[in-house]
This record gives C-alpha cells, sequence and structure tokens, in this order.
C-alpha cells in the first residue's frame, strides 16, 4: 500500500470518529426526540387503558435517584440501561397485548436504536462510576424484575400488559425530564 492510499485510510477513520463524536454532542436532544416518538408509539400501540384493568393497578415505584448522580455518564449509563430493560420486557409474550404490531416495532427499533447510539456514546472506561453504576444496576434490575413477575404472575394477560405499557410511559417521561436538564 502506498502513502496516499494510507493517508485515505487516516481521513477516513479520522472523519468517522469525529462524526461518531458529534452524534455523541447531540446525545441529549436525540434522545428527546426518541423519548418523544416512543411516548407516541405507546399510545399508538394500544387504545385508552382498559376500564376492567383498574383494580389490577400496581405500584412498582421507579428509583428515580438512578437519574439524579452528579456526572452526566452515569446517567448515560442509567438511561443506557433502562432502555435495555424496556427492550426486553417489550420482546417477549407479547401475544395477548392486542397491540398495533407495527407500532410495536417501531417502539422496539426506537429503543434498538437509541441503545447502540449510548452504547457507542458512553465512556466504556468507568472505573470512578464503578461503583455508583452497580448500586443503579442493581436498583434498575430490581424495579424491573417487579414487573417481569408481574407480567408472569398474570400470565401475560391484556390488564398486565396494559399496567406495563403505563408504566413505562411514566418510566420515559422521567428520562424525558433528566434529558432536557442534561441538554441544558
Amino acid at each position: 500500500m502506498n502513502a496516499f492510499g494510507l493517508i485515505q485510510i487516516g481521513l477516513i477513520l479520522l472523519c468517522t470518529t469525529t462524526i461518531s463524536s458529534l452524534q455523541c454532542n447531540h446525545l441529549p436532544l436525540q434522545q428527546r426526540k426518541v423519548i418523544e416518538n416512543s411516548l407516541q408509539l405507546l399510545d399508538k400501540m394500544g387504545k385508552k387503558f382498559p376500564q376492567q384493568c383498574l383494580r389490577e393497578k400496581m405500584s412498582f415505584r421507579f428509583p428515580e435517584q438512578v437519574l439524579k448522580p452528579r456526572q452526566k455518564e452515569t446517567v448515560k449509563v442509567a438511561i443506557e440501561e433502562i432502555f435495555q430493560h424496556i427492550f426486553y420486557i417489550f420482546s417477549k409474550n407479547l401475544t395477548l397485548a392486542a397491540w398495533d404490531g407495527t407500532a410495536l416495532e417501531q417502539f422496539q427499533n426506537g429503543l434498538y436504536q437509541q441503545i447502540e447510539q449510548l452504547e457507542t456514546c458512553v465512556i466504556k472506561k468507568q472505573t470512578h462510576y464503578f461503583q455508583s453504576k452497580e448500586v443503579n444496576r442493581l436498583k434498575l434490575k430490581k424495579y424491573f424484575q417487579k414487573i417481569d413477575c408481574f407480567l408472569k404472575d398474570k400470565q401475560h394477560n391484556l390488564c398486565s400488559w396494559e399496567i406495563s405499557r403505563a408504566e413505562m410511559r411514566r418510566c420515559l417521561q422521567l428520562i424525558d425530564k433528566v434529558a432536557r436538564k442534561l441538554n441544558n
């Protein structure tokens, strides 16, 4: 390979890195758009909350403190983790949900793309974030396990899915508030 070929490869790598870092600089804005779109898709997936499900309301208590650390990177890690959990929950046993399949697929695709974006932007060397990140990860895992167990206990029936959908709406609204603060 000649020197010109090496220069071309170097320029391509430089441009790729620059574009990737520009995407990461606009991550809070992108997150807000994805969250806004996800909220609209959640609404479009199902109809109004069924009256027969009102008796089954469940309080899962989202651990809001995971979105309040001092470092922005820790918040981004928490948001990535939340998106992964939501994606997991909305990727299984949806037969009784009776939702709009196209909206559900778009919702899943949007979450997946955001997870991919966050993974590239979040610092992989998180040694000084490790302790708070691990505590947050456990709190989030416990929260989403409650939702998963609730769905299993109710045999993934219509009401359990509608309650979970409403809970994910609240969760995304909390992330939206945090994303707005990160952007300022």
